[in-house]
């Protein structure tokens, strides 16, 4: 054999054995640089998300007497803070369920008109999940108040007696107006899931519209369901700002109990706001739970 073959050989050879090692070296120097830029992200969790977690479980310990569990023994032990319990409950699953209701409708039906509608609803549905807090409220006020103009056409039409709006049934109607467009926007995009086929494949094997759904379109669509009503719940029940305008801060619910106790002269007590404020979070706990093992027990997860 020649000495330039040899040497050709050689090189081909070393190549060869070197080409695995720099192809090795890529992915780790990728996953540092990875890191690296999630390093950021990872400052502004924590110094924004667990750091005031944290100050606030341990404040909630903190007691006149030293530390212990006073303050939720208080909680529970008082039927006013349960009854501000109660009420958070009852009007962000209510506003949720209905919420949830509207917007699967809406955003199946936005999938079946032009595009130019679709976009403009969208678009519309975008800047109203922002629309919170004083604007909201006076909105409501002028429409469904005791003199608002809705009300005085309902009851001239004799479709409802009486309307108060700074009730629990008036914020739950209230609630359910921007948990709507939220609802659409989360959901619209799941509906890409379904696919057209599996309708006309459903409706050649004899299924009807109401087989197809219960046994394809609602299977698919949990994992979204499940999570668009957890988001929901949580989105009502950390409203604060449209409830206390509309209110003045006169209705019984979590945030607004929080509020007071923080910003009160009368009834200063930030340890008690902590703790109502863990009692908030060990709420939404119990919901992301439930929402995990539903989601595992659905036909989705399980393939």
């Amino acid at each position: 054999m020649t000495a330039p073959l040899q040497n050709n050989l050689k090189t081909a050879a070393i190549r060869n054995h070197a080409a695995p090692t720099a192809v090795g070296r890529r992915p780790v120097r990728g996953k540092h640089l990875a890191l690296l830029c999630l390093l950021p992200f990872a400052l502004f969790f924590f110094a924004f998300q667990i750091a005031p977690l944290l100050w606030v479980t341990v404040n909630s310990l903190n007691t006149p007497e030293g530390w212990g569990l006073t303050n939720f023994q208080k909680i529970f032990g008082s039927k006013f803070y349960l009854q501000a319990i109660k009420h958070s409950l009852q009007i962000s699953f209510w506003s949720s369920l209905f919420g949830i209701v509207i917007a699967i409708l809406g955003s199946y039906s936005l999938r079946q008109v032009d595009s130019r509608l679709r976009d403009f609803v969208m678009a519309f549905s975008n800047m109203t999940s922002n629309f919170a807090g004083v604007p909201l409220a006076f909105a409501f006020v002028i429409l469904l108040g005791f003199n608002g103009a809705l009300t005085i056409l309902l009851k001239q039409a004799g479709i409802i007696e009486d309307f108060n709006l700074y009730s629990k049934n008036g914020l739950i109607v209230l609630y359910t107006y921007f948990q709507i467009p939220l609802g659409v926007l989360l959901l619209y995009p799941a509906f890409d899931a379904l696919r057209e086929d599996w309708r006309e494949s459903a409706a050649l094997l004899g299924a009807g519209t109401w087989s197809y759904w219960r046994f394809i379109g609602l299977p698919v669509l949990t994992p979204a369901l499940l999570g668009t009503f957890v988001i929901l719940l949580a989105n009502a029940l950390g409203a604060y700002a449209t409830v206390y305008y509309l209110t003045t801060g006169n209705f019984n619910v979590l945030p607004i109990r929080i509020a007071a106790m923080i910003s009160g002269d009368i009834s200063l007590d930030p340890h008690m706001a902590s703790a109502l404020a863990m009692v908030l979070v060990g709420l939404m706990g119990v919901i992301t739970v439930a929402h995990q093992v539903l989601l595992k027990r659905s036909y989705h997860a399980s393939r």
